[in-house]
C-alpha cells in the first residue's frame, strides 16, 4: 500500500495560500502571493528530501494549471530543471471536471468520485502520492483520513488571513 505525502508551506498562523506567487492565488482578496520566496533557500532542502524517492502528484484543478503552465516549459539551463523533469515525468492525478483539458504528459483525472479514486490507488502499487499546494484537495483527503503523513514546512510570518491548512479560513 503506498503512503500520501502531504508536504505543506504555512505561516504562522496556519495560512498556505499561494506561497509561490503574486497571481497564483488571489481568491478572497489575498494580497501575500510568493510569501514563501524571501525564505525560499531554507525551503528547498527539505521539499528535495520529498522528491528524492519515487512520488506522483496528486493535484487539485488550480494548482495543476499554475504547474503545467509553468514546468513543461523549464529550459535546459534553468535553476529548477531537475524537478521539472520529475514533475514532467510523473503520473499526475488531478481533481478536475474537465478531463478532457488535462494536456501535460502523463496526467489523469481522478473523476467523479474523487475519494473512492484516491483510496484505489492508495490500494494499488506504486510509488507514494504526494500533493503540492491544491488546498481545498488537502482538506477533503484531510476529512477522510488519507493523508498518511503531514510534512509542514512552517515559516515565521504571520498572514493574517487567507486559505489556512486547519481551521477556518
Amino acid at each position: 500500500m503506498r503512503k500520501l505525502i502531504v508536504p505543506a508551506f504555512i505561516s504562522l498562523d496556519g495560512v498556505m495560500q499561494a506561497p509561490g506567487g503574486p497571481e497564483e492565488d488571489t481568491s478572497g482578496g489575498f494580497a501575500h502571493g510568493g510569501w514563501v520566496w524571501p525564505y525560499s533557500d531554507e525551503s528547498d532542502e527539505v521539499m528535495g528530501g520529498v522528491f528524492e524517492r519515487p512520488f506522483e502528484l496528486l493535484l487539485g484543478r488550480r494548482t495543476y494549471d499554475i504547474f503545467a503552465a509553468y514546468w513543461p516549459h523549464v529550459t535546459e539551463d534553468a535553476p529548477h530543471r531537475g524537478i521539472a523533469d520529475l514533475f514532467n515525468g510523473t503520473a499526475k492525478h488531478v481533481a478536475t471536471h474537465h478531463p478532457e483539458t488535462l494536456e501535460w504528459q502523463n496526467s489523469h483525472a481522478l473523476g467523479s468520485d474523487i475519494i473512492a479514486t484516491i483510496r484505489g490507488l492508495k490500494r494499488g502499487g506504486g510509488p507514494d502520492l504526494v500533493t503540492q499546494g491544491s488546498s481545498d484537495l488537502v482538506h477533503q483527503l484531510l476529512a477522510t483520513d488519507l493523508v498518511d503523513e503531514l510534512l509542514l514546512l512552517v515559516y515565521p510570518i504571520v498572514l493574517g488571513r487567507g486559505k489556512r491548512l486547519f481551521g477556518d479560513r
